[in-house]
């Protein structure tokens, strides 16, 4: 099953001492082999890079790795394949745009019937279920909001109600993002972990590599991290509960949403 990695943060951030130990589950501490993506929205723009070949050999991997992209908001997945060929079009993170912002999606589990979602406005360019999935939850919300909302507290609940839905279809684990908020569903495994002062040091359990964040950080900066396994070994991770939605901004929550 593929894996995820977000961050959120209050001050443009580098991804680069988490990704590290990510890539590595990409066919080499995991068997992540069937490509990869990262996205980053950065002031004023958003990019993406994807790759259908395994991370931990990749020389784009190695390059983001190496290039601190300062970010507010960065979205992660390394692939392991259940539904499509690998190629590139089925190599996450998907994105569309929705109220003049692009929407970056992320996908870890296998669905059952998704064939069966009714699309509307967006359609899929893989055979994934996991982008059909996409187009069915982004469909849903443009027509539900045909206008940006002046109060976005209705589109967490709706969100909330049509991640439930998938969940019923099988395994639903989401990150999403326009840019502002970054949204975190957990169906059946999702860790977090909330980095602020005093900070201290950090060992990746996946690379021989550790840093000690005082050095590189101001005592004001908030920085969350968000991924399927924890990738420290040395930090307490919180898992979240299968059926929450958490809503991130500038690396803390806003909202915590759960089942009825």
């Amino acid at each position: 099953m593929c894996e995820l990695l977000g961050m959120t943060a209050n001050v443009p951030t580098d991804i680069c001492f988490s990704f590290t130990g990510f890539l590595h589950r990409g066919g080499g501490t995991g068997p992540h082999r069937d490509g990869w993506g990262i996205a980053f929205y950065e002031e004023g723009g958003y990019r993406e890079f994807r790759d259908p070949h395994p991370s931990v050999d990749s020389p784009i991997a190695r390059l983001i790795r190496d290039y601190p992209i300062k970010s507010h908001v960065v979205i992660s997945h390394i692939r392991q394949a259940n539904v499509g060929k690998v190629r590139l079009a089925n190599t996450h993170p998907f994105t569309r745009e929705l109220w003049g912002r692009q929407w970056c999606y992320a996908h870890n589990g296998q669905l059952r019937g998704w064939q069966d979602l009714p699309l509307s406005f967006y359609r899929p360019m893989g055979d994934t279920d996991s982008e059909h999935a996409f187009c069915y939850l982004l469909g849903e919300l443009r027509q539900r909001f045909g206008q940006p909302p002046a109060s976005f507290e209705e589109v967490w609940q709706s969100l909330h109600v049509l991640c439930e839905r998938l969940r019923e279809l099988g395994v639903f684990n989401l990150l999403l993002s326009d840019g502002r908020y970054l949204y975190a569903y957990c169906s059946t495994k999702l860790v977090h972990i909330t980095r602020r002062a005093p900070f201290g040091k950090a060992k990746l359990s996946d690379a021989e590599l550790s840093v000690n964040f005082v050095e590189h950080t101001t005592p004001n900066d908030v920085v969350s991290v968000l991924a399927t396994e924890p990738l420290t070994d040395n930090e307490c991770w919180v898992p979240m509960t299968p059926g929450e939605l958490l809503v991130w901004r500038d690396g803390e929550i806003l909202t915590c949403l759960r089942p009825a």
